[in-house]
């Protein structure tokens, strides 16, 4: 059996959108800084642990992501694009989520590192259904669960069992995290077009991306719940 070429394979659920398609260039640097500013984020925030366990599993998080950050590197070379050209063009609307959400304590990291990563990976997941399986495949490789966020559950529980104060101030801030992730994602999306026309490229794509939004709510509230915050 011949094998069909990079360049022409298509997902079979959304027909017409290839690999060659200028959208998913755009979302391999879109997640490409997406995981160096993760990097430069989890290794500052690593000295705000209380102990060396909590510096540790902060690191180890950090190494994770610029090795997702090396696959995606490698997945634009092979379609002939300069990584850091590409991805800094997304570099105002990722950083302005990190500073408008940026933890003033322990717990606010934590909860930051488990749910704001969920929110963007719920994104870029969402993305994926539209791509061709070759694309697809580098995404959820990527946005693949390491298991090194788990220590955060057990963090904030204990937390917010010992204390209802804390257990409303997490809350709200869950909910500030939810609410910039969604207006930075839309700003992303009327910036970049090739990103929007992946989508809507397959059929009801347009629907689906404005269900997406609705859908989110509803897992961050499940998020919120494995936390001890709802």
């Amino acid at each position: 059996m011949t094998a069909t070429p990079p360049d022409q394979t298509v997902n079979p659920l959304t027909p017409g959108v290839s690999i060659d398609h200028p959208g998913v260039t755009e979302l391999f640097a879109l997640l490409a800084y997406g995981e160096v500013a993760a990097f430069y984020r989890l290794t500052d925030e690593a000295r705000m642990a209380p102990n060396l366990a909590g510096r540790i599993n902060m690191a180890s998080m950090a190494a994770a992501e610029m090795y997702h950050y090396e696959m995606l590197r490698d997945a634009l070379e092979r379609r002939g694009v300069d990584v850091v050209p590409a991805m800094t063009r997304y570099a105002s609307a990722l950083e302005n989520y990190h500073r408008l959400t940026t933890p003033s304590t322990w717990l606010e990291a934590l909860v930051k590192t488990y749910v704001g990563d969920a929110l963007a990976a719920d994104f870029y997941l969402e993305i994926a259904d539209a791509l061709p399986a070759e694309a697809a495949s580098v995404v959820r490789a990527v946005l693949s669960e390491t298991g090194h966020s788990q220590f955060v559950v057990a963090e904030v529980k204990a937390a917010v069992t010992a204390s209802d104060k804390q257990r409303h101030r997490l809350a709200l801030w869950s909910r500030r995290l939810l609410g910039e992730a969604i207006t930075q994602a839309q700003f992303v999306l009327a910036d970049h077009d090739e990103l929007v026309d992946l989508v809507v490229s397959s059929p009801d794509g347009l629907g689906r991306l404005t269900e997406f939004f609705d859908r989110l709510q509803r897992t961050h509230g499940a998020r919120m719940q494995e936390l001890g915050l709802a």
